[in-house]
């Protein structure tokens, strides 16, 4: 004979099943976007408007001064209203009507920059948004090169950057790159136009060390690298410029190199802290690149020595002699105390005493 538990256990659930499907077809759920500032109103679902219904908000029950019959009103929303809203039919508590409220703003002008740094292989462009919108955004971008219109490949991260090939190269007809964003509440765009030259515009030298040079008080020597992310640097070679100064002081210093990847300092001031920096820039076009992280050195100073002198070892023996003091149990000569013919000779009796004393001490 089967088992008639299991059975039973299925009819439960399958009629657990179906409830859960009729009350969730009885409801309308969904996102609803408002501006800050905005007047909201929320139907119950499809009730009407003199029928009894319960609201809350993210679980908690709304106080009946903001319904308009079965209508929820909420005066000039701002972000600390965002959140999951719910109306329920009278005494049942049945759910009829469930909405998110994400309240927000339109989005204003994006930023936009487009750089080339492994030039001449092409450029990137990359985005973001002055103020947020509190909001879902969305980005599309166009590049067009004369009459043509460029693929630009998004990364997967950052999200918001995208990357172009050149096609042509050393091309004198301008770049137009265009980025509109949108949201549930507006949209807004702008545009940039360029050519290749201009965006040119190296990441900082890597690498960078600064140390002492041996028995030079004057001198640093400060190394560097090309920025690895420059592909070419023998057909496209880069110049650098260095800046450094004290720490005691504001005032850099500074020295533009064609060729090269190191230098020597040799006006330092002796026995200073330096923090040195370098910027690199495409010998012919483009702009300098940002300053590489600073450094810090300090040149060579010559260790002291230490000697003992003649004057040292004389006051040395003067301390030893000064610091005689008489031992507890000497008693010194009072005059006053001795009485009769004795006196003197007892007096010459007790400085004899402490000679001796001292020829022991010294």
């Amino acid at each position: 004979m089967a088992n008639p538990v299991p059975s039973a256990c299925c009819v439960v659930l399958a009629a657990v099943v179906v409830v859960y499907a009729q009350r969730h077809s009885q409801q309308d759920s969904h996102i609803q976007y408002e501006r800050v500032g905005a007047d909201v109103t929320m139907k119950c679902g499809s009730m009407d408007w003199d029928a009894a219904v319960t609201w809350t908000a993210n679980g908690t029950d709304i106080d009946e001064s903001h319904l308009n019959g079965s209508y929820l009103i909420l005066k000039k929303v701002d972000l600390t209203q965002s959140g999951q809203y719910s109306c329920y039919e009278g005494s049942s508590w049945h759910l009829k009507y469930q909405t998110y409220l994400r309240v927000g703003t339109p989005p204003k002008e994006p930023v936009l920059m487009c750089r080339s740094n492994n030039y001449p292989k092409g450029f990137y462009c990359s985005w973001h948004l002055s103020t947020p919108t509190y909001i879902p955004n969305s980005f599309n971008i166009s590049v067009i090169h004369g009459t043509r219109e460029m693929v630009c490949e998004k990364d997967v991260f950052p999200k918001n950057r995208c990357h172009i090939r050149y096609l042509q190269l050393f091309s004198t007809v301008k770049y137009k790159v265009t980025l509109t964003v949108t949201n549930a509440l507006g949209k807004n765009s702008t545009t940039l136009t360029f050519d290749e030259f201009a965006i040119v515009k190296p990441d900082p030298p890597e690498s960078v060390v600064a140390k002492p040079v041996p028995n030079n008080p004057r001198r640093l020597e400060v190394s560097w690298q090309n920025p690895s992310s420059w592909p070419d640097p023998e057909s496209f070679p880069l110049k650098f410029f260095l800046r450094y100064r004290p720490l005691i002081l504001d005032q850099w210093q500074h020295v533009e190199l064609s060729d090269g990847t190191s230098h020597t300092i040799t006006d330092a001031y002796a026995g200073k802290e330096y923090i040195i920096q370098v910027a690199a820039k495409d010998n012919d076009i483009g702009t300098w690149s940002d300053w590489s992280v600073a450094v810090h050195a300090t040149p060579w100073t010559e260790e002291p020595k230490h000697l003992t002198t003649e004057a040292q070892v004389t006051e040395t023996t003067s301390a030893s002699t000064s610091s005689f003091m008489p031992p507890p149990t000497t008693k010194i000569c009072d005059k006053g105390a001795v009485v009769g013919s004795g006196a003197v000779a007892v007096c010459w009796t007790a400085g004899l005493v402490l000679a001796a004393y001292g020829v022991l001490f010294i």
